[in-house]
């Protein structure tokens, strides 16, 4: 197991102030406060510029997921994707309205997956892409085919998973939307696309639970 190293700059010395003329006391000890900055601040460096120094730095970055229902508000409408739970996250807000507001200027890639379900008796699309401030971000959307339920009562699933690349600025407020083409209602009853929630089961085996929109924005580079 690799060791781990508290990354903790030292501070600079303060150094004694010198007299009028060359004192070889003064030198003395103004080296030995030297060499031993430099002795811990070449530790750091080095502990830093090693096989595991990524593990000292830390990146903005957000992780989020919803553990509920989430309908289409109707067909080919754009939907905004919700989340209530905030997994792990730095440099970034994460907004009751479902965006994620980021403090950082720079490249990022968001990554997510939706959990579709299609309850109609026919196969259905259902088109997901990323909006910063309410603009769709050109190239980022992905479309996908959820095939007919398998019988009355025993619908089908795609894993809805894809990633974008994108350029942020500080203050800029993300959000991820979807539509599909049949949305999926409960009054009138409608079959359809939605996504789905489903919570952590003991039958027919012991899985944790399974959140209807999973998703993660990194860092990838400064602009």
């Amino acid at each position: 197991m690799a060791q781990i190293v508290d990354l903790s700059f030292p501070a600079v010395p303060n150094f004694p102030n010198g007299g009028m003329s060359y004192e070889q006391r003064y030198q003395n000890e103004l080296n030995n406060i030297l060499r031993l900055y430099l002795e811990r601040l070449t530790a750091q460096l080095q502990a830093l510029s090693g096989s595991g120094g990524g593990f000292f730095l830390q990146f903005p970055h957000i992780a989020a997921s919803d553990s509920t229902d989430q309908l289409a508000t109707a067909s080919n409408t754009p939907t905004l994707v919700l989340w209530d739970t905030l997994e792990a996250g730095m440099g970034f807000t994460l907004n009751p309205s479902g965006s994620a507001t980021a403090a950082y200027t720079g490249v990022y890639k968001i990554t997510y997956s939706l959990q579709l379900v299609n309850t109609d008796n026919a196969a259905h699309d259902a088109t997901v892409w990323l909006r910063v401030n309410g603009v769709d971000v050109p190239r980022s959307a992905t479309v996908f085919t959820v095939p007919a339920r398998k019988s009355a009562g025993v619908y089908s699933y795609v894993c809805a998973y894809s990633e974008a690349v994108f350029t942020v600025t500080a203050g800029d407020d993300i959000e991820l939307y979807w539509a599909t083409d049949q949305a999926y209602d409960t009054s009138p009853a409608t079959d359809g696309i939605y996504i789905e929630y489903l919570p952590a089961s003991t039958s027919p085996y012991t899985r944790p639970a399974i959140p209807s929109a999973i998703g993660s924005i990194t860092f990838v580079s400064g602009t």
